[in-house]
């Protein structure tokens, strides 16, 4: 391995029925940054600074770990989202109170 990857950023992009909601739900609700928005006649975008970003691989036995271990049962699919926040219950009950479905609640406190 280099020490200068040829990769320099990781974009994950989500597709939303309802742009509108998701943006104030992520931009607004959970505070990413927003780094640029564009528009045309072909749609919208806007670029949400998420920090520090990662790929992990993991076979379908390891993630029914951490399925397990985060939640206590198999919920994810092949995709996982993870945001590492600071205080991971206060931020699990704004986000609930602006409506995202809580699936577990956390399982580590600050």
């Amino acid at each position: 391995m280099t020490d200068k990857s040829a990769v320099r950023e990781l974009r994950l992009v989500v597709t939303a029925d309802d742009y509108d909601a998701a943006l104030h739900f992520y931009r607004d609700v959970l505070g990413l940054t927003e780094r640029g928005a564009f528009a045309s006649e072909d749609g919208r975008v806007t670029i949400l600074e998420a920090g520090r970003a990662t790929l992990e691989l993991t076979d379908p036995n390891h993630a029914a770990f951490i399925d397990d271990v985060e939640v206590g049962r198999r919920v994810a699919g092949h995709v996982r989202v993870a945001f590492q926040v600071d205080d991971s219950t206060a931020t699990t009950a704004k986000l609930a109170a602006a409506g995202a479905e809580v699936i577990a609640e956390p399982t580590r406190t600050p």
